[in-house]
């Protein structure tokens, strides 16, 4: 099912979310439903915050940045062909590589796109849908994936990364969004 996504100024947004057990209910349909969620709204990636739920949840899946990708651009990024998976309970233990930069985008905040710094690579622990224990680690796109949908879990959002005179541009736009003055072609639901 095709869950409606969360807008920009929804308190469950800003709350670090909770560890969860494997006994969570409707844990199955929920990562179901995340990931059709996320491709019917042509995402990348989506937590559980974004579907009003204060869990540690989110999925990714940047293979499809790379099935997209022109073939030049490909070069650029070291973790080419990507990676798709459940992260539940992640923390992270380690981030490594310089910063760098990469114009992102939030479902819950569509139509602004921003530069953001991230380091190059992220190191967590975290379980999987089967409940099994991972530490990995992840570099390029797919560690800047990573970054901003833990972001998520932890009550952050990419906006707070940019400079505060950026902010204070953009403050009319967030509040369109926050009162659903804002077009998109997939379901949202709105704090106003």
């Amino acid at each position: 099912m095709i869950l409606p996504i969360v807008a920009y100024g929804s308190p469950v947004l800003r709350k670090v979310c909770v560890d969860i057990k494997e006994d969570y209910p409707g844990l199955e349909k929920l990562i179901a439903d995340m990931w059709e969620t996320m491709s019917a709204s042509n995402g990348v990636g989506i937590a559980a915050p974004q579907v009003n739920k204060g869990i540690r949840l989110f999925v990714i899946d940047s293979e499809q940045i790379f099935k997209n990708m022109d073939e030049e651009d490909n070069d650029d990024y070291p973790d080419e062909p990507g990676f798709k998976g459940v992260f539940i309970n992640a923390h992270i233990t380690a981030l490594n590589g310089e910063e760098w930069t990469y114009t992102e985008g939030c479902l819950s905040i569509p139509k602004i796109r921003e530069d953001v710094n991230r380091k190059e690579s992220v190191t967590l622990s975290f379980v999987d849908e089967n409940f099994a224990e991972h530490t990995a680690t992840f570099n390029g796109i797919t560690a800047r994936v990573i970054l901003h949908e833990y972001d998520h879990i932890e009550g952050k959002l990419f906006i707070d990364y940019i400079k505060p005179l950026k902010r204070t541009l953009l403050k009319r736009k967030l509040n369109d969004i926050s009162r659903g003055k804002v077009q998109v072609d997939y379901r949202m639901v709105f704090p106003k």
